[in-house]
């Protein structure tokens, strides 16, 4: 399946990350939230929330994140406030490396999201304070690449592209 690789600068306060962010298309199992959190979990990325993405500037410092978009469509600021927009829509996956701004920009009624971490681990939300980016970035780099990737498996795209 192709996949797209996106990086974006450490702006001071939302660092990104030196791994790619990865958007995958047209996921027929991103097309129902059910079936996207069993394509997740099979793959060591455990569901922990079926929802949408805040409408505020943040990563996490503490894990990586896989967003499955299951509904709707919604324009997504990826890279903090001087990062992009993307347009995503259901059967949209997009994988953010620790340290990676979103923000939800607008999106339809039917918005849902089901996101899920690998092998479970702890999120924490930071909204790019400057003061905190070192610990953030300290954090960051304790997070260890996952073992398989969320839509693909072991020998996904995720494994080649963040080795």
């Amino acid at each position: 399946m192709p996949v797209e690789s996106h990086f974006f600068e450490d702006d001071g306060g939302i660092p990104n990350s030196p791994l790619p962010t990865l958007v995958y298309h047209g996921v027929e199992a991103a097309e129902d939230a059910a079936r996207c959190e069993d394509l997740f979990e099979g793959n060591t990325w455990l569901p922990d929330w079926r929802d949408g993405i805040f409408s505020f500037h943040h990563f996490h410092s503490t894990t990586h994140e896989v967003l499955g978009i299951v509904g709707g469509q919604a324009t997504i600021m990826l890279g903090g406030p001087n990062g992009r927009p993307f347009e995503i829509e259901r059967g949209d996956v997009l994988v953010l490396p620790a340290g990676t701004g979103h923000c939800k920009m607008g999106s339809s009624g039917d918005f849902l999201v089901v996101g899920a971490y690998p092998d479970g681990m702890s999120w924490d939300i930071r909204r790019g304070d400057p003061a905190e980016h070192e610990e953030a970035l300290a954090n960051i780099r304790a997070v260890p690449v996952p073992r398989a990737d969320p839509v693909e498996g072991p020998r996904g795209s995720l494994t080649r592209l963040w080795a």
